[in-house]
Formats: structure tokens, sequence, C-alpha cells
């Protein structure tokens, strides 16, 4: 390109994240170089100015500056372990989707230092018109469980705004040190990053704070295992980052190995032996109406540190249904 131009925002495209639509349109443009662009006023939206995570609308237009001298990355490249993994792990597929059970551990996009990704590994299992998936919606790095993408822009757009409307139902187990009180209720507060000394993190603010976020979630006690811990089924409404893992901690019952919101120094508490490793918390179930106009109920099996927990606490996974207990029957 030898100037500034414009392209109008595609239907397949609504909704959209503005860094995945310049990824798309403009692959050669390093995603440094875009957040630069758009710090500088640069690249705009109906001539406002925008962030990488801003939503596009169809017919919108997007100011694109002179960008062909933006250095090429190195063309990817994919081994087909990578398409062999993501196979190993799908629990549900389709024409439209694909349900994969992610591995705690396994980080859902890139970021410093991270360079095993299942949004780079997604570039494996391409469509017929060589689309790569792409994520719905994310999962803590250290979560598990049920993660949807959707095989072409046109049903990303679609599950996008499912998310987005909270049309979509998600179940997550964690397990807890300590058991709630009460056993079940509704937790409803504000959210805002906040910087300590570890970095930043999510933390409950007053909801006057201007970046405060409402957040939401249910919680059921399913099973305890004495007073020490407790197997608790969560349903968020909202989807804040870090959300059920700060709800849990400001509940006085933070959730196991949780590295950034377990505060255990205010616990007198030691490890019991035989526990697995790691943060237990896992996205059990996931229900999504689909295209067709049916419905997508699908449950992910638990990770194995997670079992291994389940096994010494004495909890079954499989002697309580999970729509038996889901907090909003």
């Amino acid at each position: 390109m030898s100037g500034v131009s414009s392209k109008i925002v595609q239907q397949g495209e609504n909704g959209m994240r503005l860094d995945r639509w310049f990824a798309l349109h403009f692959p050669q443009l390093p995603f440094g170089r875009l957040q630069k662009l758009l710090r500088t006023g640069q690249i705009r939206v109906d001539k406002k100015r925008v962030k990488t995570n801003s939503r596009l609308v169809e017919g919108q237009e997007v100011r694109i500056p002179p960008i062909d001298d933006a250095p090429k990355p190195a063309t990817p490249k994919f081994s087909t372990k990578d398409a062999e993994f993501l196979r190993s792990i799908i629990l549900y597929e389709d024409d439209d989707v694909i349900v994969f059970n992610k591995p705690h551990g396994l980080s859902v996009q890139g970021g410093s230092g991270t360079k095993r990704h299942i949004d780079q590994m997604l570039k494996s299992l391409p469509n017929k018109r060589g689309e790569a998936p792409r994520l719905v919606h994310r999962l803590d790095r250290d979560t598990s469980g049920c993660l949807l993408a959707a095989k072409s822009r046109a049903v990303a757009s679609h599950f996008g705004e499912i998310f987005r409307s909270r049309s979509a139902r998600k179940i997550y187990w964690a397990i807890t040190i300590s058991v709630p009180n009460p056993m079940q209720g509704n937790i409803s507060c504000f959210l805002a990053k906040k910087k300590t000394p570890d970095g930043e993190q999510m933390a409950v603010v007053d909801k006057k704070i201007k970046s405060a976020q409402h957040s939401q979630t249910y919680y059921s006690t399913t099973d305890h295992a004495g007073r020490q811990f407790a197997w608790v089924t969560l349903k968020p409404v909202t989807g804040r980052t870090h959300q059920l893992r700060v709800h849990m901690m400001e509940l006085g019952v933070p959730i196991l190995d949780d590295p950034r919101y377990n505060r255990q120094d205010n616990y007198n508490w030691q490890r019991p032996e035989g526990l697995g490793e790691g943060l237990h918390l896992h996205a059990r179930r996931l229900v999504v109406p689909l295209r067709n106009g049916k419905k997508l109920d699908i449950s992910a099996p638990l990770s194995p540190h997670m079992q291994k927990t389940f096994n010494m606490l004495g909890f079954d996974a499989n002697r309580y249904d999970v729509q038996e207990i889901d907090p909003e029957k």
C-alpha cells in the first residue's frame, strides 16, 4: 500500500476483534506495530480511536495507514504433531465448530515467553477454504475443560454474539480450601485490574471506579471433605478476567493451587499428601445453541491432576449429574 486507504467490515466479520481482523487482512503486520499504529491514532474505525480488543460491526469503515514497509514475519511451520494433538483432545466436532478438552497448563493464546498455544496450533486444522478455526472464548492457561472454536469467520461471528449475549451456559468445577458458607449462593460485585507487588491482578472494587466491571457467579457446594476441602460447582453469568478465582477468594474459600489468588498465608493450612498439583478449576460443561437450531450440551472429563484429587478426597465425579445441581435450576 502506498497511502492511506479504508476497508469496510463485511457481514462475516461482524463482532470480530480488531487485532484478528488485521491478522486476517494484513498478516504481514506484526502485532507490536499494530499496537503502535493504534496508539498514535493512525488506525481508526468510523474516524474514532480504537483498541486491539475493540469489536467490529458490519458496515464500519476501518482507516488503513501505509503499512507496506512492515517487516514480513517468517512463515510459520506447522508439523502434523499439532494436528494430531488437537484431534486427540476433541470432544465434539461438526461442520461449524470444534469443542476441545483443553489440558491444564496449556495456554490458549500467545503472550510474553509463550511459544506453544492452542491459537497457533489451530492453523494446522484448516477448513476446505484454508481458514484456520477461530477461538470463540478463552480459558486461563491453568484452567482445563471445554473450549469452543469456530471453523469459519461467519460461524465465529455467530458464536461471538452468543457468548456476548450470555446465551451460552458454562458450568465449572473447582476444589476449594474450606467449605463455602452459605453452601450455595450468588456472588455479585465489581472487578477491575489493580497493581500489586506481583504484577497486575483482578480485585473487587467500588462500582464508582471508572474501570469497574460488574461480575456475577452462581455457586453450589456439591460435596465436601470435612471442613477442609469442597467440590464447588460454579456458573458464571458474566465473563470477566479471573472472575471465578477472585469470587472464590472473596468468599473465603480460594481455589486449591491458585498461584495468584490463593492467600494460603492467611490460613493455618498444610497441604495433605496425595493431592494433584495445579489449579483446581475445570470448565466441566458447555451448552450453546447451534446455527441449525439444535442445542449442543457437552461435558469434559476431569484433567488428571483434578481426578487424582477427587480420588484422594473421596469425591465421585460420576455420582452427581451436573445438570441436577445446576444452581439456576
